[in-house]
C-alpha cells in the first residue's frame, strides 16, 4: 500500500509566478513533439498567458509542500470541431510520480468552481488519456473527434 498523500493544496497560478520555469520543463517534458526543442509550441509563452485571474485562460496549480506537482487551465477555446463551445479544462498534467493519487482530480474541481465563479453553466474537456477520471467525475461524454492526429473524447459539465 502507498503512503498517505500529504495535503495538496490547489492555487490561481497568477499566485505562483516562480513556477514558471518548472511548469515549462514540464510541459517540454510531457509534449516532447509540441514544446520539445524542434516543436511548434511555445510553452513560457502559453504558461505565462494562463496567469489571469478574471479573464481566461486562468491557470490552477497543485502544490505539494511548496513544489508544483500539477496544471490545469480554464480556456476559451480548444478542440478545433468545437469552435462554438466554451470554456475548456486543458492542459491538464501532473508530474508522473505522484499520478494517480487523485490531484488530477482536484485540478479539475477547482477549474469547474472557476468556471462557476466567472459565470459558466458548463465546462468541457477533451482528453485523449484521461476519459474514465472525467465519467467518475460527473462529466458527460459527448463526442470523439481527431485533434492534431490523435483521437480525444470530448466532455461536458454542467454547473
Amino acid at each position: 500500500m502507498s503512503a498517505a498523500l500529504p495535503p495538496v493544496r490547489i492555487d490561481l497560478l497568477a499566485d505562483h509566478i516562480d513556477a514558471l520555469p518548472a511548469l515549462q520543463r514540464m510541459f517540454e517534458a510531457e509534449w516532447p513533439d509540441h514544446y520539445g526543442a524542434h516543436g511548434p509550441g511555445d510553452a513560457a509563452g502559453d504558461l505565462a498567458a494562463c496567469c489571469g485571474r478574471d479573464v481566461l485562460p486562468v491557470g490552477v496549480v497543485a502544490l505539494l509542500d511548496g513544489e508544483v506537482v500539477g496544471i490545469a487551465v480554464l480556456k476559451a477555446a480548444s478542440i478545433d470541431a468545437y469552435p462554438q463551445f466554451t470554456p475548456w479544462a486543458a492542459a491538464g498534467l501532473v508530474v508522473p510520480q505522484w499520478r494517480g493519487r487523485g490531484i488530477g482530480a482536484q485540478l479539475i474541481a477547482a477549474l469547474q468552481a472557476q468556471a462557476m465563479r466567472l459565470g459558466h453553466r458548463a465546462i468541457y474537456a477533451g482528453t485523449a488519456t484521461a476519459g474514465s477520471l472525467m465519467r467518475r467525475m460527473g462529466w458527460e461524454y459527448l463526442d470523439t473527434t481527431p485533434q492534431h492526429g490523435v483521437n480525444v473524447a470530448v466532455f461536458r459539465k454542467r454547473l
